[in-house]
């Protein structure tokens, strides 16, 4: 098995040093580049197109948000994880609706980092336990006077769980062998039956009702 490639973001030296000292306990891991720079960060990340890409909130030139997006539209192959001390709402909703595909909050770090490395190697999403937690408050996913999940097909709840592990409709359709149309019509139809309007709605269910580890 070939190493993970791994580019870290964040403006502080310091920090990018101690994630690095994280990652070399991880066996297949290796460390391509950084940068404290979000335009820099894009700029390398473009050209070195590392696997996973470790990235703050807060950068000068481009916040970690932005840099997100632009990853994920340009460079979709490219696994994200946020490492932040900002655990606001404003920001974990957006990026778990960009599909990103860990969030560890940064005091949390010497104990989740690797954890979640281990488990985006495995193809699956990381969350913090303190990030769940933002995600679900506030939200009962079985708002109707009956829990909705028993109204998805098979194929629905197959087609959620790997929505809320944030894989795209195309790496959706090849893993159960359909196109990614078909899989838009049953994200749109799973949306629908369980009463949400956005795809971080539909992690956070999947979260509350077990279907995915947090």
């Amino acid at each position: 098995m070939s190493n993970l490639r791994v580019f870290i973001t964040d403006d502080h030296a310091i920090l990018r040093e101690g994630v690095r000292l994280i990652l070399a306990r991880i066996p297949g891991i290796e460390v391509v580049g950084e940068s404290g720079d979000g335009l820099e960060a894009l700029q390398a990340i473009e050209n070195l197109k590392p696997d996973l890409v470790i990235l703050d909130i807060s950068l000068p030139s481009l916040s970690g948000v932005e840099l997100a997006r632009k990853l994920r539209k340009y460079q979709p192959e490219t696994k994200l994880l946020v490492l932040s001390r900002h655990d606001g709402p404003e920001y974990v909703e957006q990026l778990v609706k960009l599909g990103i595909h860990g969030y560890v909050l940064k005091e949390e770090a010497g104990s989740d980092l690797i954890k979640a490395v281990e488990v985006i190697q495995r193809g699956q999403t990381y969350l913090s336990p303190r990030i769940t937690s933002q995600l679900v408050s506030g939200f009962d996913p079985a708002r109707s006077a009956q829990d909705p999940f028993h109204i998805l097909s098979n194929r629905e709840r197959e087609i959620l769980k790997l929505v809320a592990e944030g894989k795209s409709n195309a790496r959706i359709g090849k893993e159960l062998l359909i196109s990614p149309k078909t899989v838009k019509v049953h994200r749109a139809n799973i949306m629908k039956k369980l009463d949400v309007h956005k795809v971080a709605d539909l992690v956070k269910y999947a979260i509350k009702a077990g279907i995915v580890e947090a």
